[in-house]
């Protein structure tokens, strides 16, 4: 602490910034109370009565509004925005988060570690705290190919470059579980430094979760259920309560939560994966405040989970709490049930007029260019690949959630299904280093009349997705994203009818936010009028078709696979 920031909580110098007649939020004793903030050199220097403080170079009157530290979103994937990092820390900031933990394993799963460094260039020049948490899983498993393998070497390589706090999420359970020698060399990696190590464990119970837990996992974000994010704090777990836009937890947890009367110490709100569009209108971790507000939750407490509860899980030291020495980030709310943000600080200086301010980085040329599946044409699609008197697994998708369920069908009964549309013909195809894998199957549930859907947002390893009704339509599909070097796209009788390109790897645009957003929106909609279900998002649903770590049938481009058995379905 510097001599100036003692003099101005003394009275003796004058703060940077004085916030006059607010309502402090106070995280710590979970209590509200009247008072005055002194900041200065991004410092919060005091908290004293009102008029205890006087001096200052910039008086602001609150006029009774509410002073609370801003908000930590403790795990999320900026790519799943499809914005840049720029424009993606714009819209955290517009609604008061001021921390992010973030995993970048979508880029990295295209481009390894030019992908990350891009990610922490262009997020870290941004008025936020911008934490990366260094992919573990790349690709999630050896089951599918992605653009880049970062094994344990390729990660001691970044693991010590600024603004990386930790391990992200490790994905693969079996693993950790069964002595992979490999996964537990990455374990080691960061136990050595005594670094945070993400987990994700969907629905893993009992002594699997034991074994999980004692190997060193410190937090999990998968929890759907209340008994399921019960015994995972029970076993020592820190529990990333979601809500993003394909998976939302909050209100199940949340509920149990209330209704046991536990203690919420290790809790703390994610959004995963959110679309730009609901960010917008919504904002993430504000969203899970108000909405834990609405369920019953007092707002002091619903606010610390979402400041201090992170900071500390995640080792974050004067971050999340309006106390002096804390770090001067702060959001005032007009209210604690409307939570609109008045006034967003990050080290004590405006961060909307900060961000605004900053021009975007410019993306390494190896992070454009980078849709190169081998050529494929109706025959790669054909429902001839089924044959007559074998069982077909088949992927029926699950409305709300990337979970799936498991069906079946006989090869002689597919070409009827698809002429009645009871199921699609889903394909995956390699795109990164053009070897010719596809993976083909079928999947219920999705919709869609006449035509075809694609998209290079295809977790984890972000291969080329396409679902379509006939073959025809997925090559017009698959060769629209191949032009525009990804993205998503929509294909009505063999026309395309939209296409939202993403420059960036084909994970992020690089465009203005609003038009951006606009793109995305209006290509869901067309989605929708064509067949899709309002409940089921036509792209950011399909994206995780292709994710073979979340139960319980999924495809990658090596086949169709069984989540529950972990292995390819012969």
């Amino acid at each position: 602490m510097n001599d100036r920031i003692r003099a101005v909580a003394l009275g003796n110098n004058p703060a940077d910034l004085l916030l006059q007649n607010g309502r402090v939020v106070d995280v710590l004793t979970e209590t509200i109370y009247e008072a005055d903030v002194a900041i200065a050199d991004g410092k919060i220097a005091a908290i004293g009565p009102r008029g205890t403080y006087t001096k200052a170079k910039q008086v602001l009157n609150l006029q009774g509004a509410y002073i609370a530290p801003g908000l930590i979103n403790a795990h999320c994937h900026v790519e799943s925005s499809m914005a840049a990092p720029e424009s993606y820390v714009r819209e955290e900031l517009r609604w008061g988060t001021t921390t992010l933990i973030t995993d970048p394993h979508e880029i990295a799963n295209v481009a390894g570690a030019v992908g990350i460094r891009y990610m922490l260039r262009a997020g870290g020049q941004m008025p936020i705290n911008y934490y990366v948490e260094l992919p573990s899983c790349v690709p999630a498993t050896p089951f599918e190919h992605a653009g880049c393998v970062m094994d344990a070497d390729a990660m001691a390589e970044v693991m010590h470059d600024k603004g990386v706090l930790g391990m992200g999420e490790m994905m693969n359970v079996p693993g950790v579980l069964y002595n992979d020698a490999e996964v537990h060399k990455k374990l080691d990696l960061f136990h050595a430094e005594n670094r945070v190590v993400d987990g994700h464990a969907p629905t893993i119970t009992g002594k699997e979760l034991q074994a999980y837990v004692a190997s060193g996992i410190d937090t999990d974000h998968e929890s759907m259920s209340w008994d399921e994010a019960l015994e995972k704090l029970r076993a020592g777990l820190a529990v990333l309560v979601r809500q993003g836009s394909a998976c939302r937890n909050l209100e199940p947890i949340i509920k149990g939560v209330l209704a046991s009367g536990i203690d919420v110490q290790n809790l703390a709100f994610c959004t995963d994966d959110k679309h730009l569009s609901d960010m917008r209108k919504e904002g993430t971790i504000r969203y899970c405040v108000k909405m834990a507000v609405a369920l019953g939750m007092s707002p002091v407490r619903a606010l610390r989970i979402a400041s201090i509860n992170a900071a500390k899980i995640f080792g974050l030291r004067h971050v999340g709490a309006i106390a002096p020495g804390y770090d001067a980030d702060i959001i005032v709310f007009n209210n604690l049930q409307d939570l609109e943000p008045l006034h967003v600080f990050w080290h004590g200086r405006d961060a909307w007029a900060e961000a605004d301010a900053i021009v975007s980085a410019e993306p390494e040329a190896a992070l454009r260019g980078s849709v190169r599946p081998a050529s494929f044409n109706e025959e790669t699609f054909a429902v001839s690949h089924f044959e007559a008197g074998r069982e077909y697994p088949v992927i029926r998708m699950v409305p709300d959630d990337v979970y799936t369920e498991r069906e079946s069908m006989r090869g002689e009964d597919v070409a009827e299904a698809l002429a009645k549309g009871d199921v699609y013909l889903i394909a995956v195809l390699e795109r990164h280093h053009g070897t010719g894998h596809v993976g083909l199957g079928l999947l219920r549930g999705y919709g869609l009349k006449n035509g075809a859907a694609a998209t290079t947002v295809a977790h984890d390893s972000h291969n080329l997705i396409v679902i379509g009704t006939t073959p025809a339509d997925m090559v017009v599909a698959a060769r629209e994203l191949v032009r525009v070097q990804g993205g998503y796209t929509l294909v009505h009788k063999g026309q395309v009818v939209g296409t939202v390109p993403l420059n960036i790897c084909g994970l992020m645009s690089s465009a203005p936010t609003e038009n951006l957003i606009m793109s995305l929106d209006e290509i869901a909609e067309k989605a929708h009028a064509q067949g899709v279900p309002a409940n089921i998002d036509p792209f950011i649903s399909l994206s995780f078709m292709a994710l073979p770590v979340i139960p319980r049938l999924k495809i990658t481009d090596m086949g169709m696979f069984d989540v529950d058995k972990f292995e390819f379905v012969k």
